[in-house]
């Protein structure tokens, strides 16, 4: 299948689109601020406040809407 259309940037926003990506439940956000230690495919450590923090990504996981859901790593 071909697509056959071009999509294009709406013209006009609602200001809502960058609380869209935290809301869905789809991003891994950090709680805190921090230094980057380890990542990995899988996984990112950070260090804040001394306190070793990972953070699982969610890596080819169907979801109820028959789509697949898949995080990866961008620091």
């Amino acid at each position: 299948a071909v697509p056959l259309f071009q999509p294009e940037k709406c013209i006009v926003g609602t200001g809502l689109e960058g609380q869209a990506a935290p809301d869905s439940g789809s991003a891994a956000i950090a709680a805190q601020g921090g230094r980057i230690t380890y990542i990995d495919a899988g996984k990112i450590t950070s260090l804040a406040d001394g306190d070793t923090v990972g953070t699982e990504l969610v890596i080819y996981q169907r979801s109820n809407s028959n789509t697949c859901m898949h995080q990866k790593p961008r620091v």
